[in-house]
């Protein structure tokens, strides 16, 4: 997903001089196709990540599409304050880019463990969170972003993307995205997702148990498109959420919250990580696989 961000953000620079890539002294190996390309348009700050956001507010102000790309919690905890001052009390176009949602970077430990992310960024009245969950995903929430400069999270995988979907979807803020469509039954039943738990949704439905669910994701989502939710949760019997999130202020809490004046509130369930991961260490896949198969449904 790292290689197509910054594709896409390429072929946008060569077309919009008011584009801005800012790091943090990292994402080597990642960013350098940009920097060399645009060096007038990228800036390193070093390893000062609140007097990153400010920067990039300032050049917001200017005019300028400003992207942040950082790992982990260096782009969003680590400068909360700055995020919530400078970006979104101002509303500005600056689109906030953490490589490595979930347990991306496990074996780097709890530090490293975006999993509370979503809890933060969701309390931001302004923040568009923006989690594709796919190689096409990724392209189409680029396209909207560009397309609509506002403050912005852009929630990437570290691993190696696939392409779940057939085409580039067409994705709007508090829309659910049809990634697969069930058999017919008697019961509307359904995965809804945001970012890296779309393709662990294709695994579960290979269950028998669950070969009757669609999978939908929900690839941009905010504290402004709640009330959508209730329409769309009314159109199914069943709603399992999935994410790569604690379950406490994740995407399931925000659907809860959107729903928890009607009736049909019951219908909804999740399965999100399990709160032991904190403190643990291993590969994405191993983490996954102790810490959200293992407490599937439970």
């Amino acid at each position: 997903m790292r290689k197509i961000f910054i594709d896409e953000l390429i072929l946008a620079a060569k077309k919009n001089k008011n584009i801005i890539l800012v790091v943090n002294d990292l994402g080597y190996n990642v960013v350098e196709p940009f920097a060399k390309k645009f060096p007038k348009q990228f800036y390193n700050v070093g390893v000062a990540e609140q007097n990153m956001m400010g920067i990039a507010a300032g050049l917001a102000i200017e005019g300028h599409h400003v992207f942040v790309y950082s790992i982990g919690n260096f782009p969003t905890f680590r400068c909360a304050e700055q995020i919530r001052n400078d970006i979104d009390y101002h509303n500005l176009p600056v689109t906030i880019v953490n490589v490595g949602g979930g347990v991306g970077y496990g074996n780097l430990g709890y530090s490293h463990h975006s999993i509370q992310d979503y809890g933060l960024m969701r309390l931001f009245p302004n923040i568009l969170i923006s989690s594709p969950g796919d190689n096409l995903e990724i392209k189409a929430c680029i396209k909207y972003l560009l397309k609509n400069p506002q403050p912005s999270y852009l929630r990437l995988s570290k691993t190696k993307g696939l392409n779940l979907h057939k085409t580039i979807p067409t994705v709007r803020p508090g829309s659910w995205t049809q990634v697969v469509k069930n058999k017919k039954t008697s019961l509307k039943k359904t995965f809804l997702t945001t970012g890296n738990t779309l393709h662990l949704a294709k695994k579960i439905i290979l269950d028998k148990k669950f070969k009757d669910y669609s999978i939908y994701s929900i690839p941009l989502w905010g504290m402004k498109y709640k009330k959508l939710q209730i329409k769309l949760v009314k159109n199914w019997d069943k709603v399992i959420v999935l994410e790569d999130h604690l379950e406490d202020g994740g995407l399931a809490s925000w659907i809860k919250e959107s729903n928890n004046k009607i009736s049909t509130l019951s219908n909804i369930s999740s399965s999100s990580i399990n709160r032991n991961v904190v403190g643990k260490v291993g590969s994405e896949e191993y983490l996954l696989n102790k810490f959200f198969f293992k407490n599937f449904g439970k």
